[in-house]
């Protein structure tokens, strides 16, 4: 069993177009038996703001990995100068069981985000001429960060501009300096939304605010899940989630809209069905889209097990030694 830590991730390196393809291949298994990844449960105590997550999932196909991701967010760890969230994963071998992995890594679990949020951008794209981008973001947070470096080395030079926003402020030299000439930092949210074509949330506001109506054409990468009010959605024709069950729940937009608007699952696209089967083809360019991810562990465990199998191909991580007796 290896260790591995924020250090060593970054050590064997970023490869987004590897990250997405990984992706795409555990959602072209996704509906299938040869992938699971059942309910995650929420663990509650204290503060209620805070929150710890388990999230286990088998991987088939070339990948073959078990395992378990174990997430703790806590809001207002800030206030002690510590990260909102600490991830740590298990990765188990399935066909014994044996435990073949120790990672604690923030950055294991960005790197998903942003990877999920890549491929479903590259779907998207294929509805549209990609030159000219307009990147809007809000929040610049590490996830924020994580999206921002993604579209650089996936989009390149067809972004056109780039649009920031915090309201904790963003130091112009912590942008990617390939694409400081094209980015403005805005004092508010709404200049940032109105002007984009693909439109970011990677906040941790504690209530909504986005009130108006998307741009038309806009994709709407919602990772943070709890930033429009319902009435600003209520219309979209094209919602697209990585699991219904998962995303209909603790208070998301998406369990707002289904409450308050009638939104059912059978009005919504599928991840797969969006990045494997092209159906985003079906609706007009026009259409905005709305992408909101509650997080899979499928992904997770099939990111981990890629720097799991490149840490012992480089020699990288701590080896650990268990009893047994």
């Amino acid at each position: 069993m290896i260790y591995l830590n924020d250090k060593d991730i970054r050590s064997i390196g970023i490869d987004w177009r590897k990250l997405t393809g990984i992706i795409r291949d555990v959602a072209g298994i996704q509906h299938t038996s040869d992938c699971v990844h059942p309910l995650k449960p929420y663990l509650r105590f204290g503060d209620p703001d805070n929150r710890i997550i388990a999230m286990p999932a088998y991987v088939g196909g070339s990948i073959r990995m078990a395992g378990i991701k174990w997430i703790a967010s806590f809001p207002h760890n800030h206030r002690l100068g510590l990260p909102r969230a600490h991830n740590t994963m298990i990765l188990n071998e399935p066909v014994t069981g044996r435990p073949l992995a120790f990672i604690h890594s923030a950055l294991l679990s960005g790197l998903r985000t942003a990877a999920v949020s890549g491929l479903m951008m590259e779907a998207f794209l294929k509805r549209r001429k990609p030159g000219g981008l307009r990147i809007g973001m809000l929040g610049w947070g590490p996830v924020g960060r994580l999206h921002l470096d993604m579209c650089r080395e996936l989009l390149g030079e067809v972004i056109q501009s780039v649009t920031l926003y915090d309201p904790n402020g963003i130091d112009p030299a912590s942008v990617p300096e390939t694409l400081q000439a094209v980015t403005a930092i805005a004092d508010d949210w709404r200049p940032v939304f109105r002007s984009a074509d693909i439109f970011i949330t990677c906040t941790v506001s504690p209530m909504r605010y986005l009130d108006e109506q998307p741009p038309a054409g806009a994709l709407l990468l919602h990772v943070s899940l709890r930033d429009y009010m319902p009435e600003s959605l209520a219309g979209l024709k094209v919602v697209v989630v990585d699991d219904w069950g998962e995303v209909c729940r603790e208070d998301t937009d998406v369990e707002q809209l289904h409450k308050r608007f009638g939104l059912m699952e059978s009005d919504t696209v599928s991840f797969p069905d969006a990045v494997c089967r092209d159906r985003l083809a079906a609706f007009p360019a026009e259409e905005p889209v709305l992408f909101s991810p509650m997080g899979l562990a499928v992904f997770d465990i099939a990111i981990a097990a890629c720097y799991y199998h490149e840490a012992l191909r480089l020699g990288i991580g701590k080896a650990l030694e268990g009893n047994l007796s």
